[in-house]
């Protein structure tokens, strides 16, 4: 797996490296200083999408609920953790819940409702998408593609089905025994209560459809919250557009990224992207590439201090258990 996680890495910095150099160095140089004091407004804005994002997955736990706050600092770390490290964008999935766990959350329910949570993640970025390819049918006038896009979404949806069938079903009992191979003996899945009781967890979530409802349409907020980053990128970087043309790049964008998801960051992938769909709307591949550019300052900005945040709770942890216990002194 290490060697898998390397060569992705590998390949996403030559693609990444490769755009930078088809663009020109000093031409994105110039386009990212244009953005200036911007680029600080665009990261602050993320902080919006992050509570939206935040509060979708607390809505998920029993009542009384974590604190708002505790749930928006793991969400940070585990974004931190997917944006910049090479884990296949659930590493930082699995950190936050162990985190919450280690601070006296429930397991198997903590657990549960982050794996119910990336499910509604993938369903809302979906109908997200369906929106961004509309658009780009209306913004680029080309009828043709319609049916390529058609069977996109049915693929997708037909995908999206089963994983959630699975979950019902049991999924990861099922998987139980195969992760205990890979895991060289280990039971991975302990840290959330075990592979059974992770199940009747997601169940029991899944037995209060208004929670996942409205879990599901905070999801769809924070996507459209982050179409605000890049309107402010454009704008900042001297090529203001609509709300409509905001959207489509926003939505396939991040459908790119989510498909690339097993290059770290989505190197490279992630550019080629933003200079594509900004082509076909006339913006130019200079400016696409800056636009993805302003993103991984943002990546950087909230993510660095989310990787330090991170090591300090994890030293925390490991320092408080190899504090001794107490001694108890008898008279």
């Amino acid at each position: 797996m290490k060697r898998t996680a390397a060569i992705m890495l590998l390949t996403g910095l030559a693609l990444f490296t490769a755009v930078l150099a088809w663009q020109g160095l000093p031409a994105i140089g110039r386009a990212l200083s244009a953005a200036g004091w911007g680029l600080a407004v665009v990261s602050a804005w993320h902080l919006v999408p992050l509570i939206f994002d935040s509060h979708a997955w607390r809505i998920l736990y029993r009542r009384p609920r974590p604190g708002v706050v505790r749930i928006v600092w793991a969400r940070w770390i585990g974004e931190s953790i997917n944006s910049l490290l090479p884990v296949a964008q659930i590493g930082g999935d699995i950190a936050k819940a162990r985190l919450l766990i280690k601070h006296g959350l429930g397991a198997a329910e903590t657990g549960a409702t982050v794996v119910v949570d990336i499910t509604l993640a993938a369903v809302s970025q979906m109908l997200f998408g369906v929106l961004g390819l509309v658009l780009l049918l209306i913004l680029i006038d080309q009828p043709d593609l319609a049916w390529g896009v058609a069977a996109g979404i049915a693929a997708m949806l037909a995908l999206l089905g089963l994983f959630y069938r699975l979950q019902r079903g049991g999924l990861f009992a099922g998987l139980a025994g195969m992760v205990k191979r890979i895991g060289g003996g280990r039971e991975w899945l302990d840290f959330v209560g075990g592979a059974q009781a992770l199940d009747a967890a997601i169940l029991a979530i899944y037995a209060h459809p208004g929670c996942v409802l409205r879990a599901l349409f905070w999801r769809l907020i924070g996507w459209f919250a982050g179409v605000g980053e890049v309107w402010l990128g454009l704008y900042f970087l001297g090529h203001p557009v609509g709300l409509a043309d905001a959207v489509m790049l926003e939505a396939l964008g991040q459908a790119i990224r989510g498909a690339a998801f097993a290059i770290p960051g989505a190197l490279g992938v992630q550019e080629g992207g933003f200079v594509v769909l900004a082509s076909l709307i006339g913006l130019g591949a200079d400016t696409g590439l800056a636009l993805s550019l302003v993103k991984r300052v943002r990546e950087l900005t909230l993510g660095i201090p989310g990787l330090m945040a991170w090591q300090w709770a994890e030293g925390r942890l490991v320092g408080r258990a190899r504090s001794p216990a107490p001694s108890i002194r008898h008279p």
